[in-house]
Formats: C-alpha cells, sequence, structure tokens
C-alpha cells in the first residue's frame, strides 16, 4: 500500500473517522421519509444537506427540482485534461420508520452500539443509501484533504424518490442527458459477501410491480345474510394468490417464462463454489424451511430465476374484535422480481389478465403499476469493473466476489438506457443490515472499509486515463 498514491489518503480517512460518523449522524437526523407526504419539507432538506456538503467540498452542487422530490447534480473537475469523468448515482430518500415500536432507539436518532463486529451505527437510512453514499462522499472529502483536488472528474447524482420506484428519475435523466454523461457510474446501494469479504454485484433482477383492487357487491354485506349466496372478494382474492404458483413453486402467470435466460454451467459454478449458507440465511431470519422453486440451488433462486410474491393484501375489517362482514372490495400487492430477458411490460399485461381471467362476470378489476425495471447484467471484462476490483483488493487484500442480487435498482437501467454507460455496483452492506426493518443498522466497520475502497478504486480508475 506504501506504493499507492492513495497511502496518505487511507491514512486521513483512519484519523479522522469519527468526524466522518459525526456527518452521516447529522444526515440521518432527517427523516427524508419520500413516500409520505407528511414529510415533503424533510426531504427537502436532506437534498439542501447533500448540496451543502458536496459544495462545501468545492463542487459545483445544486439542488433541481422535478414533479416529485428534488434531485441533486454536483460537478467537480478534478485534475481535468483526461482523466476518467465518474458518475456516482445514490439517494437521499428513506423508507417509513414504522412499526416504530419496535425500534430499539429512535429511527432518526441514530445511534452508535456494541455488537459482535464491533460497533454499529443503527437509525433508518444507516445502510440504504446515506450511509453507503456518505462512503464515497467521506473519500471525496479524504481526497481533498490530502491533495486538494480529486483524481479523477466526478458527477453526482442524487435522488429523493428511489424508496417510491424513482417516478421523476427517467425524465430528468433524459433532459439532462448531457450535463450527466460520464464513463461510467458508480452506485453503492449493493452489499459485500461477508464483513471481510469485499464483492462487486454484477447482476441485478429486474421488476414488474402490480396492485390490483377487486369490487363485487355494491357495498359491504352482512356474513350471515349473505354468506354462501355470493362470492366474497377476499375469498377470491384469496384464491386468485394461491394459485399464482404451482405445487413445485412454478409461476402460473401465462407466458412467464417465455423469455427467461437459463443460468450457465459455469454461472451456476461460479455461484455453488462461494459455499452460500441457506440453514444460516434462513436462520438469521428465524426460519428452517426454504421455498422457491423445487430443485433449483439457493443461490440460482436468488440470482438467477425470476420470482413472483405477494406484498400485501387489503380488505374488510381488520380492526381489533369482531365484525362479521363480507367486503365489497379487496386488494393485493404482487410483485414480480425478472431475470434477463424477461420484458417487465409484457409480465405486467400477462399478470393483469392472469387476475381478470379469474373474475366471476359482475366483477371488475383496478389496477395501479407501481413500478417496473429490466434486469441488468454489468459486463465482467469492463476495465472500470476491473479498477473497481483492483482499489478493493488494495484495501481488503484479497480478491473482490462478483456476485449477483436479487434486488433492483431502477436507475442502473435508466443509466444505461439514457447515458449509454454501464454501472458498477460497488456496496458494503451485509445480508443482516436489517433494510426497510426496524432498527436498520450498518457495521461501522463496513462503513470505514466503504470510505477507504472508494477512495482506493479512484486511484485505480484515474490509472485509466487516456
Amino acid at each position: 500500500m506504501t506504493a499507492l498514491p492513495t497511502a496518505k489518503v487511507l491514512e486521513h480517512v483512519d484519523a479522522n473517522l469519527d468526524a466522518s460518523v459525526e456527518r452521516l449522524f447529522d444526515v440521518l437526523r432527517i427523516p427524508s421519509v419520500s413516500t409520505d407526504p407528511a414529510f415533503a419539507a424533510e426531504v427537502q432538506r436532506g437534498a439542501q444537506w447533500m448540496a451543502d456538503t458536496l459544495s462545501g467540498l468545492g463542487f459545483e452542487a445544486s439542488v433541481r427540482e422535478t414533479k416529485g422530490h428534488p434531485m441533486v447534480v454536483a460537478h467537480h473537475a478534478g485534475p481535468g485534461g483526461d482523466a476518467p469523468h465518474i458518475l456516482y448515482y445514490g439517494h437521499y430518500d428513506v423508507q417509513p420508520a414504522d412499526p416504530l415500536d419496535l425500534w430499539e432507539s429512535g429511527p432518526f436518532d441514530p445511534v452508535l452500539v456494541d455488537a459482535e463486529r464491533g460497533k454499529r451505527i443503527v437509525a433508518r437510512g444507516a445502510v440504504d443509501d446515506k450511509g453507503q453514499v456518505m462512503t464515497w462522499i467521506e473519500a471525496f472529502r479524504a481526497w481533498i484533504a490530502v491533495h486538494g483536488t480529486l483524481p479523477c472528474r466526478i458527477t453526482v447524482l442524487l435522488e429523493g424518490e428511489e424508496e417510491t420506484g424513482s417516478p421523476s428519475l427517467d425524465a430528468f435523466i433524459k433532459a439532462n442527458a448531457d450535463e450527466l454523461k460520464a464513463d461510467a457510474c458508480i452506485v453503492c446501494d449493493t452489499g459485500m459477501w461477508d464483513v471481510a469479504q469485499p464483492a462487486i454485484t454484477y447482476s441485478l433482477r429486474g421488476l414488474a410491480y402490480l396492485q390490483a383492487t377487486i369490487k363485487g357487491p355494491d357495498r359491504d354485506l352482512h356474513s350471515g345474510l349473505f354468506g354462501g349466496t355470493m362470492v366474497n372478494p377476499l375469498n377470491l382474492i384469496g384464491r386468485i394468490v394461491g394459485e399464482l404458483h404451482d405445487e413445485k413453486g412454478r409461476i402460473q402467470i401465462p407466458h412467464f417464462y417465455d423469455d427467461v435466460i437459463p443460468v450457465g454451467e459455469n454461472e451456476r459454478a461460479q455461484w455453488e463454489a462461494l459455499g452460500f449458507d441457506e440453514a444460516g440465511f434462513l436462520g438469521e431470519v428465524g426460519l428452517k424451511t426454504a421455498g422457491g422453486e423445487a430443485g433449483v440451488g439457493a443461490l440460482e433462486r436468488q440470482w438467477g430465476r425470476p420470482t413472483c410474491d405477494v406484498n400485501g393484501i387489503l380488505g374488510g375489517y381488520v380492526g381489533d374484535g369482531a365484525k362479521t362482514v363480507i367486503a365489497r372490495e379487496a386488494m393485493v400487492k404482487i410483485s414480480c422480481r425478472l431475470v434477463p430477458d424477461q420484458d417487465p411490460r409484457a409480465v405486467l399485461n400477462n399478470l393483469k389478465k392472469f387476475i381478470t381471467d379469474r373474475l366471476p362476470e359482475e366483477y371488475t378489476a383496478s389496477f395501479v403499476e407501481l413500478g417496473e425495471a429490466p434486469a441488468i447484467r454489468v459486463p465482467t471484462d469492463s476495465p472500470f469493473l476491473q479498477a473497481a476490483q483492483a482499489g478493493l483488493k488494495d484495501v481488503f487484500e484479497r480478491d473482490a466476489y462478483l456476485i449477483g442480487s436479487g434486488g433492483s435498482i431502477p436507475a442502473v437501467g435508466s443509466i444505461k438506457r439514457y447515458l449509454g454507460i454501464e454501472s458498477i455496483l460497488l456496496g458494503f452492506g451485509l445480508a443482516d443490515d436489517r433494510v426497510h426493518s426496524p432498527n436498520e443498522k450498518f457495521e461501522l466497520v463496513c462503513f470505514h472499509n466503504g470510505i477507504r475502497s472508494n477512495a482506493a478504486v479512484l486511484a485505480r480508475i484515474a490509472e485509466l486515463r487516456g
């Protein structure tokens, strides 16, 4: 490490970790919940905090309004000349903190607590995505403190609607494509293999997400007077949900598998060689019984096969005590995670047909589309991905794994579609970080190594100058 230009930068990171944590705590205290209109002013405050922070580091930064929550765009010229130009993407909005009674501390009152891996940061947004964004902002800070500039030209794009499906993102990127154009994009919204093993995610599943509301009688009915005389919308929706999968876990939506590319033997062998502990993975959430497609390996089910899951059902009386009612309508939210080359639009249309084909004549279904994104695969021979691998090895002194992810990041597809550039998915979260759950956390060692890694990756990318 002593021969690398990052040596003094990494020393600065190490010496100033406490200050980096305090700055992360500052932004974690902002309840920038994008899905709830009651928090709109706090989302705006989160955007301004990010813009002010980047401005303080010498970026030209501004808050850009959209039809929804604002974007933050910032530019730093770095050393100029032929230095590589990197776009950094992240989001400053967070999920709601509910249920509040399950938090062991205030969700927007960040704390540093003792745990088996040392200290951990606990707060909503600790790892998704404020903590991860701050890994590269603090790496920028260290480079500028030591060298007075950055080794690459940098553009930053931060959005405030990622947790609501990024409804403004495509239009914004398309309208500002010339300004956002770069050689490659770094996205820090993924994870490591484990606390000591770095990883780069090269594949993401896509998404097709739908809300369906089935309506039957024209009002709620007494279950004694009407029970057994008509189709209960809640019973109906339960039956439809039960038909989504067969007894072997295969999805029954028409044409669902038509465009699915099977996982190749080489890729399957690479995944199996990782030694994934499925029992331990399930045990972390209190389970022993596996699910999904029968006869398919655990990582292949997570990374290489499509899914269809019910995310919520609502209808009838759900308060305390009894109310013998047959509800006039029932609602279900269904999301499908997709793989190459599935078309999210086709999946949504076929899912709608699956539902409507099962309705009695007088019953109707209305739909709200909640999100769609294609699956993503990053070329593993990309020089930028290889530079990221080298930077991670500089810090961890071991090769980074190339892994898949069962999740979706719609921005990665948008960046490829409108800017024509690949994204390097460089994250430092762990599987047990309680993302979207109470007591979300980010291990301090992961935050620390995330800053160090981003600093080292910048140096490696700078070596790619033309």
